[in-house]
C-alpha cells in the first residue's frame, strides 16, 4: 500500500484539472436555481457513471438530488456537493463592471458551482487512490440541490440517506483558508405569513375593507419589538413578498410576508418561530383579517466535531500557500477595486481579527489572503447552511479555502464574475486536495473515525436530532 498518499493523490487531481475545471466552468454557465439544476446534476452524474460509480438519482422528492457510490464495506465516507445558483446574480466572467448576461437570470454568487465540482474532483481522486492500492471501504458523493433558501441536505437527512455513513466531508469557497467549525453558523428558519382580508373602496367604503396589508405591517411592527427580548446572537430578516397590489384605492385583500429566522441552536430558533406565529395571529385579530402559516425551509445549527477539525488543518497546511501568479494577483487587484465601501470596511475587521494590529496592514495591502486562519476565529460564520442537518446524525468536517480576492462578499456580482478563473479554480482544486487527503487519512486510520464518533456523542450530549421540517413539507419551488 502506498504511504505517501497525499503525493499519490495530489497527482491525481492535477494531472486531471482540466476535466474538473471544465465541469465547473459549464455548470457556472448552467446557473441553474434552486430544486431546477438538471443541466448541473445531469453533468455530474454523467462523469461519474463514466468514471466507475454507480449513480441513484430522484431522492427525497428531491429530482435533482443524487448518490454516486464506489467501493464496498466499511467505513462509508460521504463527499458533499452543491450546484445551485442564485437569482438577479447573473454577470460576465472576468468583468470588473456591472454588466449581466443578456437571457440570463442567475449567478454562481456563493461558488457552488465550485463546491460541487471539487467534491466530484475528491471522490474521483480517491477512488483511484483506493484502487491502485488495493483498498477497502466506500466513498459516496452526494448531489445535494438547493442548498440556497430551501435547505435540500435536510429533505436527505430526513428521509434517510445519511443514516449508514460513518463521516461527511465538504467545504466551500471563501476568501481565506480555514477549518469550518461548529458554532460559527446559525440555525435557520424559512415561513411565510399569507394575511386574508376582504378588498373595498378605500374612500367610499372603507368601514367594508380588512387590510391584509395593515396586518402585515402590525406583524412587522410586532416582530421588531420582539427584538429586544431575544438572545444578541438572533437575527430576524424579513420581506414583503405582496404587499396586496399597487392601487392605493383598493384596500388589500391578500398580502404576504417571508421571514428568516436565526440562532445559534435550532431549539432557540423554534421557540422564536412559535412567538412569531403568535404575533402574526395578533396582527390578525387587530385587523380582522386570517393568516396562513407555511414554513418552507429549516437549517439545523452545525455539530463541532475537534477530532475532524484538527485533521482538516493538518490536511490543509500540505496545500497552503496555494500559490498565485503575478497575473493571478494582479487580476484579483482589480476586483478588490471594484468592491462596495462597506465591503472593505467588513474587510478591515476581518484583516483586523485574522491578523491583529501587527499584520492587518499587510493583509490589507495583499490581493489574495493566501494563508491559513485560525480555526477558532469566528470570521467565515454568522450564515446558515444545510450541512448543520448532516453534521447532527453524522460526524462532519468541513473546509473553506481561497477562490476569491480578499473582500469579496459572497452572493454578488464580483463573485459570480471571479467564478471561472484561475484564482477561482486553484481554490477549488486545494479544496479537492485536502478533502480527498482527510478522507484517505481517515481510511487508513480508522481509529480516527471512532474518534471522531466519539467527538460527535460527546457534543451532542444525549441530545438526538429535532428534524425542523414539517413532516408533511415537500420540496418545492417557491
Amino acid at each position: 500500500m502506498g504511504t505517501d498518499f497525499r503525493k499519490e493523490i495530489g497527482t491525481t487531481i492535477d494531472q486531471r484539472r482540466d476535466e474538473y475545471t471544465k465541469i465547473s466552468d459549464a455548470i457556472w454557465g448552467f446557473a441553474e436555481p434552486r430544486f431546477q439544476e438538471y443541466e448541473s446534476t445531469k453533468l455530474q452524474q454523467e462523469f461519474l457513471k463514466a468514471r466507475g460509480f454507480s449513480v441513484k438519482a430522484d431522492l427525497a422528492g428531491e429530482e435533482t438530488a443524487f448518490i454516486a457510490e464506489w467501493g464496498s464495506g466499511k467505513p462509508i465516507l460521504a463527499f458533499l456537493g452543491e450546484f445551485d445558483a442564485l437569482s438577479s446574480l447573473q454577470q460576465e466572467a472576468d468583468c470588473t463592471e456591472r454588466h449581466p448576461i443578456a437571457g440570463k437570470t442567475n449567478g454562481h454568487g456563493c461558488g457552488h458551482h465550485l463546491l460541487g465540482t471539487a467534491s466530484v474532483a475528491a471522490v474521483d481522486a480517491l477512488k483511484t487512490y483506493m484502487e491502485e492500492n488495493h483498498m477497502s471501504g466506500t466513498i459516496r458523493y452526494y448531489g445535494c440541490p438547493a442548498e440556497e433558501n430551501a435547505g435540500g441536505k435536510a429533505y436527505l437527512v430526513r428521509d434517510g440517506y445519511f443514516d449508514d455513513c460513518d463521516i461527511a466531508i465538504t467545504w466551500h469557497p471563501y476568501t481565506m483558508n480555514k477549518v469550518m467549525k461548529g458554532g460559527f453558523h446559525l440555525a435557520n428558519f424559512r415561513a411565510f405569513f399569507t394575511f386574508h382580508g376582504i378588498s373595498s373602496h378605500a374612500a367610499g367604503a372603507p368601514e367594508l375593507g380588512r387590510s391584509a396589508l395593515d396586518a402585515v405591517e402590525i406583524m412587522d411592527i410586532g416582530v421588531n419589538y420582539m427584538r429586544e427580548h431575544m438572545i444578541d446572537a438572533a437575527r430576524v430578516h424579513g420581506a414583503i413578498t405582496n404587499s396586496g397590489g399597487i392601487a392605493p384605492n383598493v384596500i388589500p385583500a391578500e398580502a404576504q410576508i417571508l421571514y428568516a429566522i436565526r440562532a445559534p441552536k435550532v431549539t432557540q430558533v423554534k421557540k422564536l418561530y412559535e412567538r412569531m406565529c403568535d404575533i402574526a395571529k395578533g396582527a390578525a385579530l387587530i385587523t380582522g383579517t386570517t393568516v396562513d402559516i407555511k414554513q418552507v425551509a429549516a437549517y439545523s445549527n452545525l455539530i463541532n466535531n475537534d477530532t475532524l477539525a484538527d485533521l482538516v488543518q493538518e490536511n490543509l497546511e500540505h496545500v497552503v500557500p496555494i500559490g498565485y501568479t503575478e497575473e493571478e494577483l494582479a487580476y484579483a487587484k482589480k476586483f478588490q477595486g471594484v468592491i462596495t465601501e462597506l465591503d472593505k470596511e467588513g474587510m478591515k475587521d476581518q484583516a483586523a481579527a485574522i491578523g491583529g494590529k501587527e499584520h492587518k496592514q499587510e493583509l490589507l495591502e495583499q490581493p489574495m489572503w493566501d494563508l491559513i486562519v485560525d480555526k477558532n476565529s469566528a470570521y467565515g460564520g454568522g450564515g446558515s447552511t444545510d450541512v448543520g442537518d448532516v453534521s447532527w446524525v453524522v460526524p462532519t468536517a468541513q473546509v473553506y479555502t481561497s477562490c476569491y480576492a480578499a473582500g469579496t462578499a459572497l452572493h454578488s456580482w464580483q463573485a459570480v464574475a471571479q467564478g471561472k478563473s484561475s484564482i477561482a479554480h486553484k481554490g477549488m482544486l486545494a479544496a479537492a486536495k485536502v478533502m480527498a487527503y482527510v478522507g484517505a487519512e481517515l481510511l487508513l486510520n480508522p481509529e480516527l473515525i471512532e474518534r471522531a464518533k466519539a467527538d460527535w456523542k460527546e457534543e451532542l450530549d444525549g441530545e438526538t436530532y429535532p428534524n425542523p421540517l414539517p413532516t408533511d413539507l415537500k420540496p418545492s419551488i417557491w
